[in-house]
């Protein structure tokens, strides 16, 4: 398993559509994972520590687990099929292990908020990964057209039409807006 941590999520300003970018902790690839608008904010709410009068259903859940007496001890993401990613949220449950599967982007607003690692099982990263192109020129890329089938490539394609409609000039900067910005033309 390889860990990984929230990078940004990111919006596609000519469909609004929303994708949570994680990186590796110790390596240059990138994970892409679309995530709804509502899941986005589930996310981006915790990071940014903006006050909520309420608590929101991922806080609602970490309190359920916690006076269950279960302790989120991190999450993975396990699986891609069909182009769907899978997850697990690891409890701990007095001294038992326990595994339930999730939604990526429901695991990681938990993760977010018990501040737990993430994960991604390495064959997940290995067919979905990606690296920029200064990235690239540092070492060999994750998945090479000659190691890629048709099929692979086919299904990924919707994530690279996607980040190449990204700005990512500031990826990886830090102090830096996330906000996302017009195309450059």
């Amino acid at each position: 398993m390889i860990e990984v941590y929230v990078e940004s999520i990111r919006v596609n300003m000519q469909n609004y559509k929303r994708v949570v970018m994680l990186k590796e902790k110790t390596g240059p690839r990138f994970l892409p994972i679309w995530i709804g608008h509502f899941e986005a904010d589930a996310i981006a709410i915790p990071m940014q520590n903006v006050p909520v009068s309420r608590p929101l259903t991922h806080d609602l859940l970490g309190r359920v687990m916690q006076t269950l007496g279960a302790r989120l001890t991190q999450i993975v993401i396990n699986d891609l099929a069909d182009e769907t990613f899978y997850a697990r949220l690891i409890l701990d449950h007095g001294g038992q292990h326990l595994e339930i599967d999730s939604r990526p982007s429901d695991a990681i607003a938990l993760a977010i908020r018990a501040k737990v690692p993430i994960y991604v099982e390495e064959s997940v990263l290995d067919q979905a990964g990606i690296m920029f192109e200064s990235e690239e020129s540092e070492s060999e890329p994750a998945v090479t057209k000659e190691e890629s089938s048709p099929v692979d490539e086919e299904k990924l394609s919707v994530f690279k039409q996607f980040i190449e409609s990204l700005d990512i000039d500031d990826l990886g900067k830090s102090g830096e807006s996330k906000e996302p910005r017009e195309p450059k033309r």
